[in-house]
C-alpha cells in the first residue's frame, strides 16, 4: 500500500516537472522572439523646443519592437542630428522625419513657417495685446481705428474695424514656444503674426495708419464674421442687449403657448322622477295591562268600548 501511494507521488511530481519545463521553455521561447524583433529608434533624451537645432547630446536609442515603430522614425542618431524641430519634442518621443524641417533648414522662425507665408512682427506701441494672454498659437482678430479721408461737405470720424481674422500668433516677444502655465500672463514688447501676403500688406498699412488690437478667438472657430465697423453715431446708438440662452429643456416650455382652459359642460340628467311615499297613519292608541305570570310580564290588550 505504501509503495502504491510512493509510485502515485512520483508519477504526479515527474508531471508537474514537465509541465514547468514546457511553461518555461515557451516564455524563453517568446522571450527570443521578442528580442529579435525590437530595434533601435532614435528619441529625445531632454525636451527639444520649437525652432531648435537638434544636437546629439540631446538624442538617445530606445529599443521599440519593428510593429510599434511610427512612420518616418530615425534608427541612427547621426541622421537626426542638425535637423530643426518643427514641433515641440518631449522627453522619450520618437524622432520623425515628420517633425523636423527639411535638412539644411535654418533654426529659428523661417523653420516652422509653412510655405507661401509671411511672419509680420507688430512692435509695443502699435499693437495692445489681450493684458499678455496673446502666447504662440493662439488665433486672434486684428482690430484698427482709422480715420477715413474726408469726402464730401463733412468728413467722418474714426471708425473702428476688424482688418484680418483668424491669424495666427507665431511668437510673443522672442520665445516661439508657450509658457508652461499658461493661465498667467506674459508681457511682451512684440507679437508675431503668420499672414499670406497680402494680409501683410494690410497689416503694415493699418500699423502705420493707427493703433491697433488684439481680439482672442475661440481655437475651434473658423469662420469668418462680416461685420460694417463702428463709428461714433452707432456707439452712441446703443445695442439691443441678445438674451443668453438657457437650457434646451427651459426654450421647449416657453416656445409652447398654455393651454386654454377647457369649458366645462353640463351633463344632461336622465334620472326617473322620485315618486313621493305617503305620510305613515297616525299610531292608534290602545288599552293594554301588564300581566305578571310567575317571572314572564306581557302585556294584554283591553277591547275598547
Amino acid at each position: 500500500m505504501r509503495n502504491k501511494r510512493l509510485i502515485l507521488a512520483l508519477t504526479g511530481a515527474v508531471l508537474c516537472g514537465l509541465v514547468a519545463v514546457m511553461l518555461v521553455t515557451r516564455y524563453l521561447a517568446s522571450v527570443q522572439s521578442y528580442t529579435r524583433d525590437l530595434n533601435n529608434v532614435v528619441v529625445a533624451k531632454t525636451e527639444i523646443p520649437l525652432g531648435a537645432k537638434i544636437t546629439a547630446e540631446q538624442l538617445t536609442l530606445l529599443p521599440i519592437p519593428n510593429g510599434s515603430a511610427p512612420e518616418g522614425a530615425f534608427r541612427k542618431v547621426e541622421d537626426a542630428v542638425d535637423r530643426v524641430a518643427m514641433i515641440p519634442i518631449g522627453v522619450r518621443e520618437p524622432i520623425t522625419n515628420l517633425k523636423l524641417a527639411p535638412a539644411g533648414t535654418d533654426s529659428g522662425l523661417g523653420a516652422v513657417m509653412p510655405p507661401a507665408f509671411r511672419a509680420v512682427t507688430v512692435k509695443d506701441g502699435e499693437i495692445v495685446g489681450v493684458c499678455g494672454f496673446v502666447m504662440p498659437g493662439s488665433s486672434v482678430d486684428v482690430v484698427a481705428v482709422i480715420i477715413p479721408v474726408a469726402t464730401g461737405a463733412a468728413a467722418q470720424g474714426p471708425i473702428s474695424k476688424i482688418v484680418l481674422q483668424n491669424i495666427k500668433v507665431l511668437a510673443s516677444g522672442a520665445k516661439l514656444d508657450s509658457p508652461s502655465d499658461q493661465r498667467e500672463p506674459t508681457k511682451v514688447s512684440a507679437v508675431t503674426l503668420l499672414v499670406t501676403p497680402d494680409q501683410a500688406e494690410k497689416l503694415v498699412l493699418a500699423a502705420n495708419e493707427s493703433k491697433l488690437q488684439l481680439v482672442m478667438r475661440h481655437f475651434g472657430d473658423q469662420e469668418d464674421t462680416q461685420t460694417t465697423g463702428a463709428n461714433k453715431e452707432t456707439l452712441l446708438a446703443g445695442h439691443s442687449v441678445r438674451p443668453v440662452p438657457g437650457p434646451a429643456s427651459e426654450k421647449i416650455v416657453a416656445s409652447k403657448p398654455a393651454p386654454a382652459p377647457r369649458p366645462k359642460i353640463k351633463r344632461a340628467s336622465f334620472e326617473a322622477p322620485r315618486e313621493e311615499k305617503p305620510a305613515p297613519p297616525p299610531p292608534v292608541s290602545r288599552n293594554s295591562i301588564e300581566l305578571i305570570e310567575g317571572a314572564k310580564r306581557r302585556d294584554v290588550d283591553i277591547p275598547n268600548d
